[in-house]
C-alpha cells in the first residue's frame, strides 16, 4: 500500500519522538503487546522503553501513534483489547528501521516541536 508523502513523514516524526525502543515496535510486529509490559518498570525490562514510564503515559503516547496511523488496539472476541499492533504504514516504517537501523536520526528540536503541534494543537503541519 501507498502512501502520501505527508503522512510517512509525520508517521517517522511521530515515531522518532516516542519514548518506545525499536525492541518494542519489533515485537509488535509478531503479535500484540499489552500496556503492562510497555509502562513502568516492565517495560525498562522488557527494552521496550529507556526509562520507567507510567501507565496514562505510556497509553497517551500509544494512542498519538494510532491517531498517526502507525499502531492498532488489538480486538478479540468480546472487543477491543489493551494490546496494540502494527499497521501496514507501521510495518513498513519499522522494517526499513530494521534494516537500516542507524539511518533514522534522533529526533532533533525541530522535530519535537512540529511532533509538538500535531500532536497537542491538532495543527495539520
Amino acid at each position: 500500500m501507498e502512501y502520501s508523502t505527508l503522512t510517512r513523514q509525520r508517521a517517522e516524526c511521530a515515531l522518532r519522538c516516542s519514548p518506545f525502543t525499536l525492541k518494542l515496535f519489533a515485537a509488535m510486529q509478531e503479535a500484540g503487546v499489552p500496556i503492562l509490559q510497555i509502562a513502568g518498570v516492565a517495560g525498562v525490562e522488557q527494552g521496550y522503553t529507556v526509562k520507567p514510564t507510567p501507565e496514562l503515559v505510556a497509553e497517551s503516547h500509544l494512542e498519538w501513534l494510532i491517531q498517526v496511523g502507525l499502531l492498532r488496539r488489538e480486538v478479540d472476541g468480546q472487543g477491543i483489547t489493551d494490546s496494540f499492533r502494527l499497521t501496514p504504514l507501521g510495518r513498513q516504517l519499522i522494517k526499513s528501521w530494521v534494516l537500516a537501523p542507524h539511518a533514522q536520526p534522533a529526533p532533533t528540536p525541530y522535530s519535537r516541536t512540529l511532533n509538538f503541534a500535531r500532536r497537542w494543537l491538532r495543527l495539520p503541519v
